[in-house]
């Protein structure tokens, strides 16, 4: 068995949800499961299928995205992981449950916009993730002006009033 790690590769800014699912389906249902939850949405998803004709699998509203997502997974290459790159302005936040509800998705591994890597493990014909190294690790534990911070931001972009 080879081990390995992927960057993934995107703007600085761009969320993006790495998973697993089950089924060459997940494309569809993803996609539908995206725009009905959230009007307007751009967004990107590759799902590598694992058997058959073992392509990448895409969809999207937005060509750059798409491409991000079909380029990172290519790369990932894992059997039956997905990549969701969202656009500016939508967050996993406002997805990641509609997706983790979907009956084909099987476990999702990080939902950031934090600089990731993939821990992929290969052996022989098949290729799979182990987990995922993301950000940075803790420089500390925050203060009680490290809360009040906190909950500031928190109020400033409107997640919390």
């Amino acid at each position: 068995m080879e081990l390995s790690l992927v960057k993934i590769e995107k703007p600085e800014e761009t969320n993006f949800i790495l998973g697993q699912s089950h089924f060459i389906k997940t494309v569809e249902d993803m996609h539908e499961a995206l725009v009905s939850a959230v009007p307007g949405i751009k967004f990107g998803l590759a799902f590598c299928e694992a058997s058959g004709m073992c392509l990448v699998r895409w969809t999207g509203t937005d060509p750059e995205l798409i491409e991000l997502a079909k380029k990172n997974a290519m790369e990932i290459g894992a059997g039956h992981c997905f990549i969701l790159f969202l656009g500016e302005g939508f967050y996993p936040i406002n997805v990641l449950n509609t997706i983790k509800m979907l009956p084909e998705v099987c476990r999702i591994y990080c939902a950031t916009a934090n600089p990731t890597s993939v821990v992929v493990a290969e052996e022989g014909e098949g290729r799979g993730i182990l987990g995922i190294i993301e950000g940075s690790k803790p420089k500390g534990v925050e203060s009680e002006k490290d809360i009040a911070w906190r909950k500031n931001f928190l109020r400033q972009i409107g997640y919390k009033f």
